[in-house]
């Protein structure tokens, strides 16, 4: 994992997105993380907005809370279920 400080980041912005293709680059300032540049492959932009959004992601857990409190149905009788409509 490669490290760079945001004061240096700002010129070499270029090479650091290739070096995300080999693993993450972290952003620091004054040593401390602030942000990290990954890449990603096989995501198109709406994936990675959801998968950044507190109110997307609060979503997501609470239906996997209700899942597992109240059960669910598989994947099979979904389909059972969708042909008859």
């Amino acid at each position: 994992m490669k490290t760079v400080e945001v004061t240096k980041a700002k010129s070499f912005l270029q090479e650091y997105t290739k070096d995300a293709k080999k693993g993450p680059v972290v952003v620091t300032e004054e040593g401390r993380p602030i942000a990290v540049l990954v890449s990603i492959r096989n995501a198109d932009l709406e994936t990675v907005s959801l998968s950044n959004n507190p109110r997307f992601l609060a979503l997501i857990e609470r239906s996997r809370a209700r899942r597992q409190s109240e059960g669910g149905i598989s994947a099979e009788e979904m389909r059972q279920r969708l042909r008859k409509t």
